[in-house]
């Protein structure tokens, strides 16, 4: 078998039906690649389309590469391994992209696992409504009991629309989505480099529907996240929202208006803050959330960056 390439999780394709090209872009997270890559196995096609899997690493070392020649081994088919060195989210997307053979691009965290109909009912509501693309919902997972805060305040838990809702750009993410290779911009990479530690979706996002892309949801095609103990403290969610403050202004639509925003709500929420104790603790740290992500933004606009990496 050559170097950086594995047999796939699918029967081999058959060009004559739709091929769904299923990206996965990981770094360091073997127990989860190991769930996902099984989870894709079960994935039911009804034989309409062809899909196959694409693992791009973000490890210089090249860590995941053993585990998917293993999972390659066990199972007939295709899968493609490949490795993006350089630290950046927006890299290894395209890095995948440029090794997906498929009429649709399809996109799961590497700490997600889909259920059994995921990739028919994203491809099926993508053809019944003639779209671009389409996502679908990201529900939280715990493999045990995570701090009654984190589950009273909803903080694992993203918005939802019923199948078929269109969706502004500001909507879409990269967690759980489907699209057609066709909207890609000849000449240009997909995911632009600057959005190195995030928000590179979004922006990607902004230039498609610019584009005339339109954007669905189908709330049937399910993926869970596994949500790991790191990631339930209050450390982790304040510096993921300083950081998601950054990015956002790198978003051009908008900025002085975001701006201005902040300005306001950093002092406000300096107010409201030690009174939010009272409604409880779910109810501060929801607020306390909300004025990193200002504060992140007010500080990268006079140059300051206290996140410089994505928390894991």
């Amino acid at each position: 078998m050559p170097s950086g390439a594995a047999q796939s999780v699918t029967s081999a394709p058959d060009r004559a039906r739709p091929h769904l090209s299923v990206c996965i872009c990981t770094y360091k997270r073997p127990v989860l690649l190991r769930r996902l890559l099984e989870e894709l196995e079960k994935q039911e096609t009804g034989r309409d389309f062809d899909y196959s899997v694409v693992v791009a690493d973000n490890d210089a070392a090249r860590s995941a590469e053993a585990l998917v020649g293993e999972f390659a081994e066990r199972r007939p088919g295709r899968v493609t391994y490949c490795c993006e060195p350089q630290q950046n989210i927006a890299l290894v997307r395209n890095r995948a992209i440029a090794h997906a053979g498929g009429d649709f691009i399809v996109f799961i965290d590497d700490d997600e696992f889909p259920v059994p109909t995921w990739l028919a009912d994203l491809w099926r509501v993508c053809e019944r409504f003639g779209v671009a693309g389409v996502l679908g919902p990201v529900r939280p997972h715990f493999d045990a009991s995570p701090p009654g805060w984190l589950i009273k305040g909803r903080f694992c838990e993203r918005p939802e629309f019923p199948t078929g809702t269109p969706l502004t750009w500001s909507q879409c993410r990269t967690g759980n989505v489907l699209f057609r290779r066709a909207i890609l911009p000849a000449g240009e990479p997909p995911f632009r480099e600057q959005f190195g530690t995030g928000g590179e979706d979004v922006d990607f996002f902004q230039r498609m529907t610019a584009r005339g892309a339109k954007f669905v949801w189908c709330n049937e095609a399910v993926a869970y996240e596994t949500v790991p103990p790191s990631r339930w403290t209050r450390r982790y969610a304040l510096q993921r929202a300083l950081l998601r403050g950054k990015n956002s202004l790198k978003i051009a639509e908008g900025r002085s208006l975001l701006l201005a925003k902040s300005i306001l709500a950093v002092p406000l929420y300096g107010i409201v803050l030690p009174f939010s104790l009272l409604a409880g603790h779910h109810r501060f740290m929801k607020l306390s959330i909300k004025c990193c992500d200002h504060v992140g933004r007010l500080l990268a606009a006079v140059g300051l960056h206290p996140m410089d990496t994505r928390p894991m």
